[in-house]
């Protein structure tokens, strides 16, 4: 029987067997990368707005507390922006005439809020609640990052759904004292409070690195311990609940 295909069809097969399942592995891989790249989520992306506000500045160099802006943060499901009145508290007595300020004096003397531009948007079928994370512990940081070291805003993680199961899979690599949750620089084992005691008529340093809300004294520890300290004690649940479709999706 003559041949019917020639034998360079040989090294074309083996191309093809080899080749099409790599292509398809390199197109799925480059897919993903794409679908979690900074081009499709946002994230690092500075976001313009009417007033170029600094959280450097207000945060870090001047102290500013974020609840003094973001009032309802461990109350409501909203941190929300704050309203022109609480620009003026300050801003009616020092930088009165600088120009980077005109949108805020406008607004002030206008009563039309300011329309400032949101930064960090999850999908409008996600539900995300502040207060129930504040409440367990879960500081600024685990969402907006250095948000104080920031001189503009941008968004420093990708908010896909696989970025918050990671968090809600293993809630304890983000759980902190309560007192510090609004604390963006604090970092467990930080030794910030020494106690001098007497013990059996002897002296003793105790070390803590933090006084939670509750009085408690919390001694300097890993993330591990601390996680699976404050786990227990604020009743944070275990991860079958909270990766459950409801807990975002209702």
């Amino acid at each position: 029987m003559p041949q019917v295909f020639p034998k360079s069809m040989n090294s074309l097969a083996r191309v093809v067997v080899i080749g099409v399942p790599l292509l398809m592995g390199g197109t799925g891989a480059a897919i993903g990368a794409f679908y979690r790249s900074d081009y499709t989520t946002s994230r690092n992306e500075i976001v313009e707005q009417p007033v170029p506000f600094s959280h450097l500045h207000h945060v870090s160099q001047l102290g500013i507390d974020c609840r003094y802006c973001h009032t309802p943060v461990e109350s409501s499901a909203y941190a929300t922006i704050p309203p022109t009145k609480t620009c003026m508290n300050c801003h009616m007595q020092m930088w009165v005439g600088a120009e980077l300020l005109d949108p805020v004096r406008t607004s002030w003397t206008t009563n039309v809020p300011i329309q400032w531009t949101k930064v960090h948007n999850v999908p409008h079928y996600t539900y995300f609640n502040h207060s129930i994370h504040v409440a367990k512990g879960v500081g600024c940081y685990s969402c907006h990052g250095r948000i104080d070291q920031m001189s503009l805003v941008f968004q420093s993680k990708t908010l896909l759904m696989e970025w918050c199961l990671n968090c809600h899979r293993a809630p304890e690599n983000h759980l902190r004292p309560k007192s510090e949750v609004f604390n963006i620089a604090w970092t467990p084992g930080t030794e910030a409070v020494t106690e001098r005691t007497t013990e059996n008529g002897k002296t003793v340093d105790r070390k803590y690195s933090t006084v939670d809300t509750d009085g408690e004294k919390i001694p300097p520890m890993s993330q591990a311990e601390l996680g699976r300290y404050l786990k227990e004690k604020y009743h944070v649940r275990d991860a079958t609940p909270l990766t459950s479709c409801s807990i975002c999706h209702r």
